[in-house]
Parts: C-alpha cells; structure tokens; sequence
C-alpha cells in the first residue's frame, strides 16, 4: 500500500542530485508509488506533547535543471505520516541531536530511519569504538600529553575533528612535523570536543572503500581513491570513485558489527575500510548508492525501501 512519507533534510533545492543519496531513495519511493513530503530540521515544532513540521507535497524527477517540485506548505502532525527519513547532512551538533530527541517521540508509529535514539548515540567516529580489534590504533582525546604519547608510539599520524564530515580538517602529522603545535591551537579554539588521532595508514593511497550495509547485511561497495595531492578519498573532496570487490576481510568485519547494527535499528549504513582496518561506521547521512549503481553494482535504493516496506507491513 501506498506510504506517507515524510523526508528530513538539508533544503532539496541545495544537494547535489545526480550523487545524492537521499535523491535515490526519494526516486525508488515515488516510483513505488508513495506520497512524499519534504522539511528541512528547522520546521519541527513539539507542542502540547505533539510534534508537528511544516510540510510541502514533494515531486521528484532526474533531470538536470527541473529535478524536484514543492506544493505549498502545510502543518502537519508528523506522527500521521507512515515513514520519517532522517537525512539531514552533519555537523552532528546541537540542533542535531535535539531532532533525534523530537523525533524520538513518534518512532517507532511512525518508522524513523534510521532510528534517532541510536542516531543520537551512535555518531560515525563513536560506535566504530566499540569494535577495537577492527580498527588502526585509535585515540579520541583532547589532552595534549595524550597526544604526545600516541605520537611517539606512531610516528605518522592522522588527527581530525570527532563530529567532523565530509573530509574537513583532516590532517596527517609525520613525526617531526612542525606544524604540531599550531595545529593543536587550531583545533582547541574550533573544537570543544575530544579529536580523532588515528595511525596512518599508507593503503589509503590504494582507496578509502565505502561500503553500504542494509539492516546489517553488504549491499554494495564503492573505492573511493585520493587525488595524488591530497589525503582525503571523499568524492566531495576530488576522490574518484571505482568499482570493488569485498575481500575476505572486508566480510569478517561486516560479520562482526552486522548484528550490532541490526539490533540498534540502524538500517542504512556506511562504512569506511582502509586496508584491512574499519575507521568508521556512518549512520547520520550516509552517501554512496547511487556511485555504486553508476559503476553496476546493486539498486541499494531498492532494497532499502524493501526493508522499509516489510517493517511497516510487519
């Protein structure tokens, strides 16, 4: 039967459709033939212990130039709605985690995904921590003598912000560095949280492999490779993405987290391989399905909302 749903999400007239997953997924819904409705986080409202969002009837099309259509806004109480995509692009902040614990009020009536309580804690550079003997040798601190002593233990690092996205502020610190120091200042007058200090690991030169779990289980996977002049393999950042196989490893790990994540109701998900090591585990906005289509891999939009569908038939 046709679903309500709902999308939230960074304004549609501000992404990058041809790559973006939410696009996908809002694709493979219509053709389905369910009804869509578009916000953006700022509309929701909690009101005598409803949560209501201003909504607009949305349309969506491939095409460049004329991809979507608005119908006018109307309030709503979102808990009459069958399906609430949270989609929303980081910074995982404040205003973030305050729309998990609105939203945390109407699921499971109505199907968040993914559920906002384990969104809320679960942040991409959090839950992979619960999996150690998975990932390169890992500090989350903001102590500088912590910080010294992981230096000295691993010579060539990488430091990053904890609730950083997209490649930002991601730098490799080789031992005698000398920008060390003013690097620590920046991230102390920018970041109020602990930071990421992380062993380099030199096979990302090799490719930074995003791979794309449904309700726990491999749908696809795509190797995101770095620009010869610069670290970062994200494609918003000059990666370029190619086709890949899973290698045995890679299945060791999904066999190792897959139940976690099923249980945590966290049924779209994105992870980060680097060589033979898990780095991170994303499951605010993950990104990735409609690369892994381009390069013939499977309709992950469609087995998504197969999920989605057999959940609110159940």
């Amino acid at each position: 039967m046709p679903l309500d749903v709902a999308v939230q999400m960074d304004h549609i007239s501000t992404i990058r459709f041809r790559g973006d997953s939410t696009f996908a997924l809002l694709l493979e819904a219509q053709k389905r033939g369910h009804r869509l409705w578009h916000y953006t986080p700022d509309r929701l409202a909690l009101a005598g212990g409803k949560l209501y969002s201003t909504l607009e009837a949305l349309t969506v099309r491939d095409v460049e130039g004329d991809y979507f259509t608005l119908e006018p806004p109307e309030r709503v109480e979102l808990d009459t709605m069958d399906v609430v995509l949270l989609r929303q692009d980081p910074p995982f902040d404040l205003n973030y985690i305050t729309s998990t614990h609105l939203l945390e009020r109407i699921h499971p009536k109505t199907l968040v995904v993914n559920d906002p309580v384990a969104v809320r804690n679960a942040p991409e550079k959090v839950l992979v921590t619960e999996f150690p003997e998975l990932m390169p040798p890992t500090l989350i601190t903001r102590d500088p003598d912590e910080i010294a002593r992981f230096r000295a233990e691993f010579r060539d690092v990488v430091m990053k912000p904890l609730y950083g996205y997209g490649g930002g502020s991601v730098f490799r610190l080789r031992e005698e560095d000398e920008n060390y120091g003013s690097l620590v200042d920046l991230f102390s007058m920018n970041y109020r949280e602990p930071w990421v200090i992380q062993q380099y690991r030199p096979e990302v030169r090799l490719g930074d492999k995003r791979i794309i779990l449904v309700d726990g289980d491999y749908a696809g996977a795509v190797n995101r490779i770095p620009a010869a002049n610069d670290l970062r393999s994200n494609m918003v950042r000059g990666g370029q993405a190619a086709g890949t196989d899973l290698t045995e490893r890679e299945r060791e790990i999904i066999a190792a987290i897959g139940p976690t994540l099923r249980r945590q109701g966290l049924l779209f998900v994105g992870i980060d391989v680097i060589g033979d090591y898990l780095t991170e585990i994303n499951v605010t906005s993950p990104t990735g399905i409609r690369a892994i289509a381009r390069l013939g891999g499977a309709d992950i939009a469609a087995l998504i909302w197969d999920k989605i569908e057999a959940r609110r038939a159940g």
